[in-house]
């Protein structure tokens, strides 16, 4: 898979909670995964990934969720610190809690890699992401082709977004606004921004959209089971083959989804990928090497037209199979 290494993400200023650590000295052969949260089948598969570049390198593995919960993603932090692990591979629970973890790590000389969501500040080996910008935009150029060729002549259209404190929300957002806009369709009617990540939640926020505007013509939704809970409520409101439908990440629920057309386009990242490349990255910093400082992995863009041919590749990277 080919690597391509992109400008550093701009700095933002943001305040770090302090927690006394001493530095570590005697560190193990054990690397740490500090994910935000284990029942989110993206996380579930970077976590896979991490594991197993972690093994290949000749590292044990363990896996500590935060449950979204930034004080508890401090609380591992510690932990694992403490502990004197070799190193770290983290996904923050957003962007501004990341500082607080890298300036713990820092003062224990505990490398660092950040898979995917990024920070405001602070130092690190690599950041590992998806390159959400383009990946988002290809989702919404697939909605923007699926509007036209329905004849519709205006597609207003709603969100349900990750965290915008997060980085990679900040730009899968855009992206699929700046592909909508280019198209012809940019009358955005509505958005919410998730913060459980569950079917439920995001079905609730479908059906408010679907009841509050009765012209909304398309949806997109920035990840896996959260779009699933979306298509159910345009299901529960006989709204099928009405609303056009853009999902970013991937599981395979959503391989059916998009041959029956129930789904038109999804913006698969290769979390397995994602997660195996963080963890070599820090075992070549441990091993004395320099790794690039930061890595974009491709987005697959999956339709209906596509999804055959993607599948073999996105067993393993997206699924995690």
């Amino acid at each position: 898979m080919k690597r391509r290494t992109f400008i550093a993400l701009a700095a933002a200023a943001a305040a770090a909670t302090t927690i006394s650590v001493s530095p570590v000295f005697a560190q193990s052969k054990e690397i740490v995964y500090l994910a935000p949260a284990l029942d989110v089948p993206f996380w579930r598969t970077v976590a896979k990934g991490v594991e197993a570049g972690a093994k290949e390198g000749g590292y044990t593995f363990q896996a500590l969720e935060a449950q979204n919960n930034a004080q508890k993603q401090l609380t591992n932090a510690q932990d694992a610190i403490t502990r004197g692990v070799a190193g770290i591979v983290i996904s923050p629970t957003d962007s501004s809690t990341a500082p607080s973890v890298l300036k713990l790590a820092a003062a224990a000389k505990i490398p660092v890699v950040i898979c995917d969501i990024g920070t405001t500040e602070g130092d690190y080996v690599s950041f590992i992401a998806s390159d959400n910008t383009a990946g988002a935009k290809g989702v919404g150029e697939a909605v923007a082709a699926a509007a036209k060729a329905k004849g519709m002549k205006e597609a207003p259209y709603g969100m349900i977004t990750i965290s915008l404190a997060r980085i990679n929300g900040q730009k899968r957002t855009d992206g699929f606004r700046s592909a909508m806009e280019a198209g012809g369709y940019g009358k955005e009617i509505a958005l919410q921004q998730m913060q459980a990540y569950t079917a439920d939640e995001s079905f609730k926020f479908a059906q408010d959209m679907l009841t509050g505007n009765p012209n909304l013509k398309a949806m997109f939704i920035e990840a896996d089971t959260p779009a699933m809970g979306a298509l159910r409520a345009i299901k529960a409101s006989n709204r099928s083959g009405d609303i056009i439908v853009g999902a970013f990440d991937g599981i395979p629920e959503f391989v059916d989804l998009l041959k029956s057309g129930e789904l038109t386009a999804a913006g698969m990242q290769q979390p397995w990928l994602m997660g195996e490349t963080a963890a070599k990255s820090l075992t070549e910093h441990l091993a004395g090497k320099t790794p690039p400082k930061e890595v974009l992995v491709p987005v697959m863009i999956a339709t209906s037209t596509n999804i055959e041919e993607l599948l073999p590749e996105a067993k393993k990277n997206v699924f995690g199979e």
